[in-house]
């Protein structure tokens, strides 16, 4: 997981003289502004993209969601209330909802948001062309799976702007979390006018319009997002900062000095505290424990050998020691995972996890030797196949790598190889399927347990494993269509279970959060599932 931090504790007339300062290129005319900056930290670096299409990972999601609005907002109870609209109408059926838009909702150039620009936005999405990785998350849509799979045309897509404040959309069943999904970063609208005109309209201050309760004034990339208060803001007398700052320190040490010398307002284990340090920082009382969301796992490349064998697949899973990792290596309070759905996932008949059963075990090193030597006589094998570990650049990762490294070592005599990458290579080599092995996390989109499972369907854009299980397929397609909630946990349920007898994945922890807070930062909305929301922030 990844946030937030600064570089230099700006006093508030030197913050309101650089905001006042035009930024060039950047196409900043700041004003003079009452508050303090709030200063963060991008802990991978420059953002994968701050597009609201094509923003997926939690850095990007983050600055999206403080520039942007959906139709609704999550608040502080975690729930999705009206935001860009003012009224939710839901047809008895449940298949059709009509979202009325405020009057006073307005983009950051003081022009009005309207319904077709919702209707744009989500359009394009799903638009092939745009290429989205977020697109399966409006499959709930009438014909939007279709239509991104070029089989429906773009008209026949159940999302239709009846007027400039009225949008209708049709599902394709019942989905009873979809207005908790219109919170979600994807569906923020875009200022079509600026989408169409610039070849990058999100890559620089100079074109980025948005509605949120922030706007962006500088994009230094690798260096540096800034932005301030949006006067146009549907509730800009609610907001108390006069903007935000994101630097892009990737060194955790360093993240970690910074915020020691309150240079840094807010950070989060593992971008902010080094991972030798974060068990003591965590006994000192110096950050605190809460629960989160997720989980970090690998995923195995299925497509590549040796973990074309489902047997060496499960070998190298069962031969990792899940509890040594977190006691010893993160140290973070974190749970070990014995399966992937997290603790904390609901629905109506409770937490998902507490129903559910652990899939795999701790370090069972002799069934693991038992279950490699079987596939690679499966396989015609004397020697494994190469294998390889790939990461993004991050000292936590480097660490859990090699302590995983050293485990498949001792104990099945495999010799592997650690690739560290930038993140938006890592990102890329995931995407294409250049890898064996490879480090990855889950943040769920909203809190329903079909959410984490629907990764894994066969030809997925979340897949990257090259794993397809037409068992796996049914119980997910029968459990998006139950409306009975028992029914349907029940079959995603046995989903999990048939995840785990192909094991295109291993587990390793479930996510908790570390959190450093300087102790005159006031009112941070940290949602469990979703992006950080500071439209509430006052430094004091």
């Amino acid at each position: 997981m990844i946030r937030k931090s600064w570089i230099v504790v700006w006093t508030l007339l030197f913050a309101v003289s650089l905001l006042a300062v035009g930024c060039g290129g950047e196409g900043s005319n700041a004003g003079s502004k009452q508050g303090e900056i709030l200063k963060l930290n991008l802990s991978n670096g420059e953002p994968t993209s701050i597009d609201p299409a094509k923003a997926f990972d939690d850095d990007s999601m983050e600055v999206v969601n403080n520039l942007f609005e959906g139709l609704t907002r999550l608040n502080k109870e975690h729930q999705p209330e009206p935001a860009a609209a003012e009224k939710i109408d839901k047809s008895d059926d449940g298949l059709t909802y009509t979202f009325t838009l405020r009057k006073d909702a307005k983009w950051s150039n003081g022009e009005p948001v309207t319904a077709q620009d919702f209707e744009y936005a989500w359009k394009r999405v799903l638009d092939p062309k745009t290429a989205s990785e977020a697109s399966f998350l409006m499959f709930f849509i009438k014909n939007a799976e279709q239509y991104n799979a070029g089989e429906a045309k773009v008209e026949e897509v159940g999302i239709h702007a009846e007027d400039d404040s009225t949008l209708v959309v049709e599902l394709e069943q019942p989905t009873p979390f979809f207005e908790g999904l219109t919170a979600y970063t994807p569906f923020a609208p875009v200022y079509r006018k600026s989408v169409e005109e610039n070849k990058n309209p999100f890559g620089s201050a100079k074109n980025y319009i948005s509605n949120g309760p922030f706007k962006m004034t500088q994009w230094k990339h690798d260096g540096n997002i800034k932005a301030e208060k949006n006067e146009h803001y549907r509730e800009a007398d609610q907001v108390k900062l006069a903007g935000l700052e994101w630097s892009m320190v990737a060194e955790a040490t360093t993240a970690y000095q910074m915020f020691k010398q309150k240079d840094l307002h807010f950070g989060e284990a593992p971008g902010e505290i080094p991972p030798e340090l974060t068990g003591k920082v965590i006994e000192k009382g110096e950050a605190k424990v809460s629960d989160d969301s997720g989980l970090e796992f690998y995923r195995f490349n299925v497509k590549e050998e040796p973990f074309t064998n489902a047997k060496i697949r499960k070998a190298f899973a069962l031969a990792v020691d899940r509890k040594a990792i977190v006691e010893q290596v993160v140290q973070g309070g974190q749970q070990p995972a014995y399966a992937y759905v997290a603790p904390g996932t609901m629905s109506e008949s409770g937490d998902f996890r507490d129903q559910g059963e652990d899939y795999i075990q701790d370090a069972q090193w002799e069934e693991a030797k038992e279950l490699l030597e079987e596939g690679m006589k499966e396989e015609g094998w004397t020697k494994l196949p190469r294998v390889t570990i790939l990461f993004n650049k991050d000292e936590k990762h480097k660490k859990v790598a090699e302590t995983i490294q050293e485990m498949w070592r001792k104990h099945l005599n495999a010799k592997v190889e650690l690739q560290a990458r930038e993140v938006g290579v890592y990102f890329d080599d995931r995407r294409s399927g250049n890898f064996i092995i490879a480090r990855s996390s889950f943040l769920p989109d909203y809190n329903d347990p079909y959410n984490y499972l629907e990764s894994f369907q066969s030809d997925h854009s979340m897949n990257q494993t090259g794993w397809k299980d037409k068992k796996y397929d049914q119980l997910l397609e029968k459990a998006r269509g139950e409306t009975e909630d028992a029914k349907r946990m029940e079959y995603l349920h046995q989903a999990e279970k048939r995840l785990f007898e192909g094991m295109p994945l291993f587990p390793i922890y479930y996510y908790n959060s570390v959190v450093l807070e300087q102790p005159n930062v006031k009112n941070i909305l940290r949602h469990t599932v979703g992006p950080n929301d500071y439209r509430w922030v006052e430094i004091k």
